[in-house]
């Protein structure tokens, strides 16, 4: 029997492969980060091997720039083509009106700046990623600038938050970001105005950003633990 988390992974790369269709010759391409992104980028490599598509990939991280190496994705950056024809993410989370919450990985910085400079900005998930509302299930990542760590748990705790440093599984002391900043984790369950939010956080002195990505996404694949790919576009 499958086990569950071999299904979820299943899913996932259903979802990337069907978003990879959208790449055409030529494209400049922003990798996501995360290990539904990666399937994403190992679909895009064989089909540079199998079709000799030729593309540029901009990695948002160096988890994605390794992934994209080792698939064999040609690399480029932001400064040589600061328009992307498309960029292709995973997601912690996300609403019916393709709102997100991403940075559960630490790349969410690169990650907004590539999809801001993208023509289209697809998501990749698996279905369990759904919700009807967001935080029911995760955290609010934001990356924060170190200086004004002490003085941002403060302000947060103050506004009624409950907020943790994040800190590393595989080292000791915090998570520090492709950026060399910290990334503080927001528990707000149900979350009402996730755009009130998102500008409450961003006017806090020290915070670099926050892992809401409001109005950003042009359209999701969702795979189907049963099978196949749900397309859902914002309401």
């Amino acid at each position: 029997m499958t086990s569950i988390a071999s299904q979820l992974d299943i899913a996932k790369r259903r979802a990337a492969e069907k978003a990879v269709e959208l790449v055409a010759d030529n494209y400049v391409i922003g990798l996501g980060s995360g290990s539904t992104a990666a399937h994403a980028i190992r679909a895009i490599g064989r089909r540079v091997q199998e079709e000799k598509l030729k593309v540029l990939g901009v990695p948002t991280s160096h988890q994605a720039l390794l992934e994209a190496v080792r698939s064999g994705v040609p690399i480029t950056t932001l400064n040589e083509h600061p328009t992307l024809d498309i960029a292709i993410d995973g997601a912690d989370e996300l609403d019916y009106n393709l709102n997100l919450i991403k940075g559960g990985g630490g790349a969410l910085t690169r990650e907004k700046i590539v999809a801001s400079a993208a023509k289209m900005y697809i998501i990749i998930a698996d279905e369990r990623k759904l919700v009807h509302r967001l935080g029911e299930k995760n955290a609010i990542p934001v990356e924060v600038v170190p200086f004004a760590l002490s003085t941002l748990l403060k302000s947060l705790k103050d506004l009624g938050f409950k907020v943790k440093l994040r800190v590393g599984s595989g080292k000791v002391g915090p998570v520090v970001t492709d950026n060399g900043n910290l990334l503080l984790d927001i528990y707000c369950k149900k979350l009402e105005d996730p755009k009130q939010l998102d500008g409450q956080l961003r006017r806090l002195p020290g915070i670099v950003e926050t892992g809401l990505f409001i109005g950003m996404t042009d359209a999701a694949y969702l795979g189907r633990l049963k099978g196949g790919v749900r397309k859902l576009s914002p309401r």
